[in-house]
């Protein structure tokens, strides 16, 4: 399990792939070369916090060894962002945690307020960063701050996921308002915004599983996301606190034009990034995920010893996004 100081001294590299590209390792370093044989980079493993590899790449045994030995995740996507491979066992053997886990398949009522509350508290300072006050986004903040009054007293998780819904309506209407918002429909990819959404969103879930499988947990057990077969309920859970991350790079490179609609192209009424395009949007949502790398381990380590301490919901960490 990683330390606090191998949290600050490693980072989350991203391989964008191409077409005979190959990950192998060459006297005890990760290296990464072209068709030719040639060397394109090399890193160290103990620098390495993660690594997701995005596009047709070729990797060895010798590789996943060595990811192994020195405790990094290893997870591979298609180049839509689909995540088809996960590596990781530094942890699963905590079976304490997972019998913690086990004891409350059907959700803990209490601590699924407490992330939603702290998502809605960080929706409420993105618009508040915004520094707008036209009626959208003050209808916004009052819809926002009313949800989190009625969050205490929600009797079951229909009632919280109303909650939850309603916000987040009127949240991403005053958000993307510049941008011409519609709705929300994930992985319908029905406009570029939400495409864009879709692509922040996944790295960022694939971030947190990392995380989340170092302390041993079973993604698949959550609080607030329910049993589904194949979802990782743990992860969506744990992503609502740190949405906020995604939403506010998006926003800050749709308004310096380093996110276009024309940096998309249209397949049967979806919309889906141009392969030219990969590198920037990986780059950028890299760099804001990195950015609170420190904040997000220390968030699921404070999760992890109030989960096991069968702590109350109040005492679970919060994520205030500054």
């Amino acid at each position: 399990m990683f330390t606090h100081k191998d949290i600050d001294n490693r980072s989350l590299f991203v391989i964008n792939g191409v077409e005979h590209q190959r990950l192998r390792v060459s006297s005890g370093r990760l290296l990464l070369e072209d068709e030719a044989g040639t060397a394109i980079t090399k890193l160290p493993f103990p620098k390495i916090l993660s690594l997701l590899i995005i596009g047709h790449t070729t990797i060895t045994t010798a590789l996943i060894e060595h990811c192994n030995k020195h405790g990094v995740p290893l997870v591979v996507m298609k180049p839509n962002f689909r995540p088809v491979f996960y590596f990781g066992n530094m942890a699963e053997a905590n079976y304490l945690l997972r019998k913690r886990q086990y004891e409350k398949t059907n959700g803990v009522l209490d601590i699924a307020q407490a992330l939603i509350q702290n998502k809605l508290m960080n929706q409420h300072a993105l618009l508040l960063k915004t520094r707008i006050k036209n009626p959208t986004t003050e209808t916004a903040l009052g819809q926002i701050m009313q949800s989190l009054e009625q969050i205490p007293s929600t009797l079951n998780y229909r009632e919280l996921m109303g909650i939850e819904g309603r916000a987040a309506k009127v949240f991403f209407q005053a958000y993307f308002e510049f941008a011409g918002w519609q709705s929300r429909h994930p992985r319908v990819k029905q406009d570029t915004l939400n495409a864009t959404l879709d692509i922040g969103y996944t790295m960022l879930f694939n971030y947190l599983e990392c995380m989340v499988r170092l302390f041993g947990f079973d993604p698949y057990i959550g609080v607030y996301h329910q049993l589904w077969f194949r979802r990782k309920s743990l992860v969506c859970d744990l992503m609502e606190p740190f949405r906020c991350i995604i939403e506010h790079k998006i926003r800050k490179a749709l308004k310096y034009g380093t996110f276009k609609s024309s940096d998309f192209e249209q397949h049967k009424e979806a919309w889906y990034l141009k392969p030219s395009q990969k590198r920037i949007y990986t780059q950028a949502f890299f760099e804001a995920i990195i950015e609170h790398k420190s904040s997000i381990y220390k968030y699921i380590q404070s999760y992890y010893r109030c989960f096991m301490g069968r702590k109350t919901a109040p005492q679970f960490p919060q994520f205030s996004y500054e």
